[in-house]
This record gives C-alpha cells, sequence and structure tokens, in this order.
C-alpha cells in the first residue's frame, strides 16, 4: 500500500515528479491512499490528475457524468468514441454534480461532526462529546468559539487612515487598472522588424498562459491585502509603480525588457518567489512618491537585475512590444501614486487595528500561548516589527521563506511534537502565514487569532484545526477574527463592489469567479461568525463521502432499533419491495446490481423501463424510508423493469471481450496481484508446483469469470490470502474448468440481482 501525503502537490501530471510517482504505484502498489485537506483548488483536472497517479483514462468506474450524458445523444457518444463510465468521459464534463458523484466513490471524507454523532459519546457533565482510546483514556473535542476583534473604521473621518483606504474612489481605481505586465500577450507587435529568433518566439509563445485569468487575480489579491493591513497594501503599491517603472526603463532606453515570476507572473503569491526582489527594493531606503523617485530608484534595480540577478529572467527585446503597452504602464503608475497621495505614508502609532492585537497578547492574554494567522507575509513581518518593542517577549514569526518551520512549531508546541524545548527558548506568541495552517500539531495553545479574514471560511476551519486536535486539553478553543466594528457588511460589500467591477470588464469577464469562494447565498456564515454564534468555525459542509453516508444511515437504523440488523442481514438475493413515490419524482424502480466482473451499480428507471439516474447519491436518498414507511405491493411491471435496468448496465460495460472490468472487482485484482507474483517467482522452485498458472492468467485476460470463480476469488481477496495460496485456487479453479468462460461468442454472465425497490404513483 502507498501513502501519499498532501497529494493536492501533484495535480500537474506533466511533471516529471509526477510521472515517477506514478509510474512507482503502477508497479508496486496493491492499494494507493491519498490524503490531502485541498484536493480541489481551481479545475477540476485537479481532481482527475490526482486519480490517475492510480488510474487508467479507460478504466470502467461503475458510474458515468449523469449531467453531461444527459445532454448527448447515442450519436455524440458514439463519435467521442468514450466509454462514458471512464475517467476520460468525466473530464469531458463541466458539471459539479457529475464530480461529486465520481469522488464519492474515492473519497472518504469525515466530518467533525460526522465523528461525533457516529463514533463519539458524550459527557454529560462537561457538555462535550469524547473518543476513549483502548486503555481507556478519553480524548475530548473541545468547542471552538468565536470571538470577533472589531476596530472602528470612518471613511469621513479625514485622520482615519483604514477610512481613507476603504474609500469607493480606491476600490473605483484599482478595479480599472490594466494592469499590462500580467498580460503582455495583448501587447505582443504582429509584425515587429526583425521578427523575433527562436529564443524569443518561446517566450512570447508562453505569456499568453496567465492573461485574463491571472489580471482578476491580481486585482482580487490587492484588495485581499487592504483587508489584511494597511501597511501591507501601501507597501504592494508601492512595489507594483516601481516594477512597472522598470519596464519604462528598459522601454525609453531600448533595453531588454525582463520576463519572469518576480515581474510577470504572480504578485506576493509566494514569498520563495519574492525573496530575491524584496532583498532589492528593502536594500533602497525611502519612501517613494513622485514619479522622478520612482524612475530613479527603478533604474537602479533594473542594472541590479540584469547584472546579479540576470539568470533569474528571461529577456526580450524592447521592440516586440507596441507603444500601448509604456501607455498603460504609465497610467497604472500615475493612478497608484495617487492613491498612496491620498492615504499618505503608514503610521504605526495610530494602527487601530494593531492596538487591538496589542491588547490580547499583552493583557487579555498575557500569560497564554496565541497564534497568529495573516494570509500575508509582509503583514507577519510587519506585526513582528510593532510587538518587539512593546515587550512582547518569546514571539516568533515565521512566514514561507523561513528555513525551518516546523522548528517554529516545535518550540511552540513542544508538548504535542514530544520535544525537549527549555523555557527560554519556548515561543508564547506565534505569527504565521498559512505556511502552518495544514500538517501542523499546534495543540499546546487553545487561543488562534486571525488577524486577516480569508476569502473562503474554510481557511478559519483549517487554522483552527491546528490547534483543535486530539490532545487539546482545554476544552474550549478560542478563535478570534478581526472585524470593522461597523459590522461584516463592510466587508461583504466591498468584494461585492470588487466583483462587479471586474464583471464590467470584457477582458476578464467569467474569470473572476475562481477567485470569490463566498457568494451572496453564503453570507450567513460570516454573519454568523460576526456575532459569535457557537458553531460558526465547525465544519460548514457536513456533506460526507457516499460509504460514510450510507454508514450513518446503517448505524443510526440499528441504533434505534439493533434487531433490524440481524433482519438486514438475512435477507436473501433478488429481495424487492415498494413504496410510493416521493414528491416530483417518476414512477419506477431502483436496482441494485453486481456486474459480470465484480463491479457494483445503481440504476434507477421510469416506469418504461428507461434509464433516469445511475448517481448513487441520488439513487440512496430516492430510497430512504423512515421506519413507518408503507411497504406497497409491487407493480406489475416490476419484474421486467429491474430486467430493463439490468441490461442497460450491461449495455454500457466495455464492449471488449475479455476486459479485466473494474479495478475494484476481483478479476482486475487477481490478475495483476498473481501476475506480478509470478513474475518474482518465475524460473525459482515456487514455481514449480504452479507451472500452469500463466496460462490461467491469460484464460482470464480473454474470458469471463464464471459465477463460481467470482464468488470464490472474492471472498479469498477479502480475506486477504497471501499470493501463494491465492495463485494455488485460481489453478485449481482453472484444472477443475471452473475458472473462466472462453466461449467468446456467448454473451457474458448475467449480473447479480441483490435488491430493487419499486416506486409506485398513488
Amino acid at each position: 500500500m502507498v501513502i501519499l501525503d498532501e497529494s493536492h502537490n501533484l495535480r500537474n501530471r506533466e511533471g516529471q515528479r509526477y510521472q515517477v510517482i506514478r509510474d512507482y504505484i503502477a508497479q508496486n502498489a496493491d492499494y494507493t491512499a491519498l490524503l490531502s485537506a485541498t484536493p480541489f483548488n481551481k479545475e477540476f483536472s485537479d481532481v482527475s490528475n490526482q486519480l490517475r497517479l492510480f488510474l487508467s483514462d479507460d478504466d470502467d468506474l461503475g458510474v458515468r457524468p449523469e449531467r453531461w450524458v444527459r445532454d448527448l445523444t447515442a450519436e455524440d457518444l458514439a463519435q467521442l468514441q468514450i466509454n462514458p463510465k471512464t475517467l476520460r468521459a468525466f473530464e469531458q464534463s463541466p458539471f459539479p454534480d457529475d464530480w461529486r458523484d465520481l469522488m464519492r466513490l474515492f473519497l472518504v471524507r469525515r466530518t467533525r461532526s460526522f465523528i461525533e454523532k457516529h463514533y463519539a459519546e458524550k459527557d454529560e457533565t462537561r457538555d462535550r462529546y469524547f473518543i476513549t482510546y483502548p486503555d481507556g483514556r478519553r480524548a475530548y473535542f473541545p468547542k471552538r468559539v468565536p470571538r470577533t476583534i472589531k476596530f472602528p473604521i470612518a471613511e469621513d473621518d479625514p485622520s482615519d487612515q483604514y477610512g481613507r483606504l476603504y474609500a469607493p474612489a480606491v476600490v473605483d481605481i484599482i478595479s480599472h487598472l490594466h494592469l499590462p505586465r500580467y498580460g503582455l500577450q495583448q501587447y505582443v507587435h504582429q509584425t515587429p522588424q526583425p521578427p523575433p529568433d527562436d529564443a524569443e518566439a518561446v517566450v512570447l509563445a508562453d505569456l499568453s498562459r496567465a492573461g485574463k485569468r491571472l489580471i482578476g487575480y491580481v486585482k482580487t489579491n490587492l484588495f485581499k491585502r487592504l483587508e489584511s493591513c494597511g501597511h501591507s497594501f501601501l507597501l504592494s503599491l508601492q512595489r507594483h509603480i516601481l516594477r512597472n517603472h522598470i519596464l519604462l526603463h528598459a522601454l525609453a532606453n531600448a533595453k531588454p525588457l525582463p520576463i519572469g515570476t518576480q515581474l510577470g507572473d504572480l504578485l506576493d503569491v509566494s514569498d520563495a518567489e519574492e525573496a530575491e526582489l524584496a532583498l532589492a527594493l528593502e536594500q533602497t531606503s525611502g519612501a517613494l512618491q513622485t514619479e522622478a523617485e520612482f524612475a530613479q530608484r527603478a533604474a537602479t534595480l533594473y542594472q541590479l537585475l540584469a547584472t546579479t540577478q540576470k539568470g533569474k529572467f528571461r529577456w526580450v527585446r524592447p521592440d516586440l512590444f507596441i507603444a500601448g503597452l509604456a501607455e498603460h504602464l504609465r497610467a497604472d503608475a500615475e493612478d497608484l501614486r495617487g492613491i498612496l497621495a491620498q492615504t499618505g505614508e503608514w503610521d504605526d502609532a495610530r494602527d487601530a487595528k494593531l492596538k487591538k492585537l496589542l491588547h490580547l497578547i499583552a493583557k487579555k492574554h498575557k500569560d497564554e500561548k496565541l497564534l497568529i494567522f495573516s494570509q500575508f507575509a509582509d503583514t507577519v513581518r510587519y506585526l513582528e516589527k510593532q510587538l518587539r518593542p512593546a515587550n512582547i517577549t518569546h514571539l516568533r514569526a515565521v512566514t514561507g521563506d523561513d528555513p525551518d518551520p516546523t522548528a517554529a512549531a516545535w518550540a511552540f508546541s513542544p508538548r504535542s511534537n514530544k520535544r525537549n524545548v527549555s523555557g527560554e527558548s519556548e515561543i508564547r506568541v506565534l505569527l504565521a502565514t498559512d505556511v502552518l495552517s495544514e500538517g501542523q500539531n499546534l495543540q499546546d495553545c487553545a487561543i488562534v487569532v486571525n488577524f486577516d479574514l480569508p476569502w473562503a471560511i474554510i481557511r478559519l476551519v483549517q487554522r483552527a484545526g491546528r490547534v483543535d486536535r486530539i490532545g487539546q486539553e482545554s476544552l474550549s478553543v478560542l478563535c478570534y477574527t478581526f472585524l470593522p466594528a461597523d459590522g461584516v457588511d463592510r466587508i461583504i460589500n466591498l468584494r461585492n463592489r470588487l466583483r462587479g467591477r471586474l464583471k464590467q470588464s470584457e477582458e476578464i469577464l467569467g474569470t473572476d469567479e475562481v477567485f470569490f469562494d463566498e457568494d451572496a447565498g453564503k453570507t450567513k456564515a460570516w454573519h454568523d461568525l460576526y456575532n459569535e454564534k457557537s458553531g460558526s468555525l465547525d465544519d460548514q459542509d457536513d456533506e460526507v463521502d457516499l460509504g460514510s453516508f450510507a454508514l450513518g444511515i446503517w448505524q443510526g437504523a440499528i441504533k434505534d432499533n439493533p434487531e433490524l440488523q440481524k433482519t438486514v442481514e438475512n435477507l436473501p438475493d433478488v429481495v424487492f419491495s415498494a413504496k410510493a413515490t416521493p414528491p416530483k419524482a417518476t414512477p419506477g424502480a431502483l436496482v441494485f446490481l453486481r456486474t459480470a466482473e465484480g463491479a457494483n451499480a445503481l440504476a434507477r428507471v421510469d416506469d418504461a423501463g428507461k434509464i433516469v439516474s445511475e448517481s448513487p447519491r441520488a439513487i440512496l436518498e430516492m430510497a430512504a424510508c423512515t421506519p413507518d414507511t408503507p411497504a406497497l405491493p409491487r407493480a406489475a411491471n416490476h419484474h421486467e423493469l429491474v430486467a430493463q435496468a439490468a441490461e442497460a448496465v450491461i449495455k454500457e460495460q466495455p464492449a471488449m471481450t475479455g476486459a479485466l472490468g473494474s479495478r475494484s472487482g476481483p478479476k482486475y485484482k487477481a490478475y495483476y496481484r498473481l501476475k506480478d507474483y509470478w513474475a518474482s517467482i518465475e524460473g525459482t522452485l515456487f514455481a514449480q508446483p504452479l507451472a500452469e498458472l500463466p496460462r490461467a492468467l491469460e484464460e482470464m485476460l480473454r474470458g469471463h469469470l464464471t459465477e463460481y470463480a467470482r464468488d470464490t476469488l472474492s471472498r479469498e481477496l477479502r480475506q486477504g490470502l497471501p499470493p501463494d495460496h491465492l495463485a494455488q485456487i485460481v489453478v485449481d479453479l482453472r484444472n477443475e474448468n471452473r475458472l473462466v468462460i472462453l466461449d467468446t461468442s456467448a454473451p457474458p454472465p448475467p449480473p447479480q440481482i441483490i435488491c430493487s425497490l419499486g416506486l409506485r404513483a398513488v
């Protein structure tokens, strides 16, 4: 078994690391477990590429993208030449419901509330849930208690620094920026003289990869920095202006333009990517205000980039771009200097938000550990710089460019990490970016502070999860979040204004939605957080995987009626019943069957026998009954409907004779396990008693398993027999002529009907 942690880092299947790991899994793994808190980033391909680590394009998954298939004709499917139950078919679907159905086959997602409901016990004296270790010790689930720290913002007060930054005029300026450095492709000259050489042509071709989506990202990111910290926002504006002037300097002096991550692809998205340029900026002292000052500093930095850091960039001739590039670079720089002129330099002494944080650390929780998160390294560094002179000791700041973030985690939470740390070295206040929001045990602390508000509330839940872990001894985890004193609506409205501005711009229409994780329908969660409502930082989405969903139904049913377990387990195959059709649904039947190759299948047909759905979740929910749901007599055509459902499922199985079937089926598992085993013993003494195994494997590849062989292999595989015993069983089955049906002209064995439920109109 291969266990791959942080599998979301393997979203790109073109990388060398991806290929190496995929090959290793293919050669060595009977089972694969991918661990990730965030398997989905922005594209459905994030999910499919992770699944491709252990699935091939044409593996029969047993389900199809229902929503996508619904809009296709039989001719469409034929032209596509795609089995609708493969990963290739799902990759054609743009519908989230299809991907949810797929992930329910592979995803095990156990939410906190699910664990509490189905695995934990409740201590009524403490009003807390707990799980019990084998040695009898109890691990309690602390309550996550939301708290807000409110600071004033007054747009009509000229002395209010945050008020000036949150003004509508600032929103308008940023939303109308051209941002030419992030869309250089649209400024490429169509007929430059001389034409670009081969190296330059490659650079120009790569420019199209960013474009519209990146422009929307940069504008959104500027607003995230504004919500984080006024100092960080103004610092970003200065850097942005300076970078524009670096390109203006190159264009004005007919010098090559530096193209690369530090200047052209992303803005402050990664501490590591920004480190070199940030260092260069810090080496130049003094605030920049006028165009001349920015131009002079840009000339100095250009010389630095063209010499000591030349290898970090790709360089292209300035005459490969049209004059509009310089015009938009200059216009953006002028607009951003206008914001700097309007707001002035940031006065740390009048930072209302900073004062609230200082009070929290030095007075309200002066003897307790605090874990303080910000999205941005600039904010973390700013807070560290301001807190040290305020006599906040045992303080540490960690960002993405920290050489050893884990060392800081151990010094902050030595007990949870089983580390010996001296009292002088132990950290009380830990400032961190989200580099520490995943994969760390920090439960020596029970207080989390969100200095800025992420655009997805799940990030707050993840941050709380650093301290709300097994081993947390506090009965409550305090989760502080900074919000404007006049309400969360200010933040929501600010974001909605930006969303509206972005959608007004044709150049980024349709690309901004991936940056807004909270739409208008989800604002209740933010209001609950603002009003410190209990439970607002628990699992926001209680949807678990399909297996867990079914387990919850089963455990709930037998808990209420223990006798039900024996009754259900003793039911024979092909059992059936009927109930009234739910509202807005069509009459018909639900069928659960197992295919010839051992794959489970659920199907729903209407009263004409036509497939309506094969979505496991939808069918399971359609089958829901309460204890008092009346059983109805079956319809006259019930068995005909079941037969039609089975025939429809058979038709959609791979047409290739002798296919190994589903990866979860006994034929697939036994074949590959024994194939690898034979390769390891061939030519040795161990191979002599199993001399017929290669021929048995060949016949498995060409034929259909008999029903007896399928049941036998399923049973033995579940018991986890060693490969030599499994090999002997296969050889014996072949010798007894009970392994496969080799008549390729004969149809495959019929599916096994497990049960069915009629839906009747009443």
